[in-house]
């Protein structure tokens, strides 16, 4: 690869530097987190994964109500579930209880461990979110970026047996400027703390794991204001999640770039949450 190449894609998966000030884009994850620590009614820090102690934050929405799963990004090194609370600001009123997770991140944790703890927290709702009111048989879940790369491992084939879970645990997916296909990122920047190796990255590419059969609801959206890199990640694994017999629903968001599309998750009546409110109850 070129050095012209490597510049090119350095540029299109720097996801900081598409907005003006990534710390004000931070500065409103935190702020409206802070809202729905505040107003909602919460269980937090249940541990999930006794092997890694990671935890993850409970919002539920009453009995017997649907559960989602939110998964922050960060590119896997970076951000909480303390300022991605917001998630649960849009779908609590509606009904919808809402999971927010915190996983290990790099580079003092590899990517495998990092999807590990992903599906850990997926078979542990399943088996204890009942404990708490909450219909977990099977999970909704969504993520932003690094988010929506491990919302897709849980869409992968081959990973349920090793956590006892029947395949179709997962019931539908949001995914936003999700990172599909890894082997690019080996090229960048972003591999300085990531460590892969090109059977890393083929291992944790979710696009390299469509299941032959799913009923799974794939929601996916890009920002309109996001680079080519981030809306072709979507659009590959939206065609092949399509082209393998599975229901898809891209959802259009042409003036949001890679932050506030997460963010608009936290408005009720916005376009996110609606649509997730729609997934969830099979239409």
């Amino acid at each position: 690869m070129t050095p012209e190449e490597r510049e090119r894609l350095d540029r299109e998966y720097n996801a900081r530097a598409s907005v003006p000030s990534f710390e004000a884009e931070y500065a409103r994850y935190v702020a409206a987190s802070e809202r729905a620590r505040a107003e909602l009614a919460r269980i937090p820090d249940l541990v999930y994964d006794p092997a890694s102690a990671q935890v993850l934050d409970l919002y539920p929405a009453g009995p017997g109500t649907p559960l989602f799963l939110w998964i922050h990004g960060g590119y896997w090194r970076a951000l909480s579930k303390d300022d991605n609370a917001f998630a649960a600001l849009g779908l609590v009123p509606g009904g919808v209880s809402v999971a927010v997770l915190n996983y290990g991140l790099a580079p003092a944790v590899h990517l495998d461990e990092i999807v590990r703890q992903t599906r850990a927290a997926a078979a542990w709702l399943h088996r204890n979110a009942g404990r708490y009111g909450i219909d977990a048989r099977r999970l909704h879940l969504g993520g932003s970026s690094a988010g929506g790369h491990l919302g897709g491992m849980l869409l992968a084939e081959g990973w349920h047996t090793a956590f006892d879970l029947p395949e179709d645990v997962i019931a539908s997916a949001l995914l936003l400027s999700g990172l599909m296909d890894l082997e690019p990122l080996i090229h960048t920047h972003i591999n300085a703390w990531m460590g892969l190796d090109p059977a890393a990255a083929r291992r944790n590419s979710p696009l390299r794991h469509i299941p032959a059969r799913s009923d799974a609801r794939l929601l996916a959206a890009v920002g309109g204001r996001e680079s080519d890199a981030f809306k072709a990640q979507t659009e590959a694994f939206a065609r092949a999640w399509e082209a393998a017999g599975h229901p898809t629903r891209r959802i259009a968001m042409p003036d949001h770039h890679h932050f506030d599309i997460a963010l608009s998750l936290s408005e009720p009546d916005g376009v996110l949450a609606r649509a997730v409110e729609t997934a969830i109850r099979g239409g």
